[in-house]
């Protein structure tokens, strides 16, 4: 498995952008399948994006699809999640995971490796 790390949560306000980090630990980051989830309170975690290992395929969930850009950098071991036009709703827990399989619409079976997940609070 492979060791992940979140960080660039924070405090905005709606409209305002964050980027998401992602550090991975492990030599073969680049063979992986890489995602992102997110919780809000109360809620199940659910999927926002994916990018698959070359970075050349990405997929979105509906509800972030034209507002975040999911990418990596394979020779810094990083996956990040640019979020523009940030919205309320979009508060959550955000975490990043690690599969071994691209699927266009995973669920969190399908990733292996977590992170302990970063903040992200959007207020009106």
């Amino acid at each position: 498995q492979v060791q992940l790390v979140e960080s660039g949560g924070g405090l905005v306000q709606a409209g305002d952008s964050l980027r998401l980090s992602c550090a991975a630990s492990g030599r073969t980051f680049n063979t992986y399948t890489m995602g992102w989830f997110r919780q809000a309170p109360g809620k199940e975690r659910d999927f926002v994006a994916t990018i698959k290992w070359s970075g050349l395929i990405t997929w979105y969930a509906d509800s972030v699809k034209g507002r975040f850009t999911i990418s990596r950098d394979n020779a810094k071991n990083t996956v990040y999640l640019q979020m523009n036009n940030l919205k309320p709703e979009d508060t959550a827990v955000y975490y990043c995971a690690a599969g071994d399989t691209w699927y266009r619409t995973p669920t969190i079976h399908d990733f292996a490796s977590w992170g302990q997940g970063t903040q992200v609070t959007v207020s009106s």
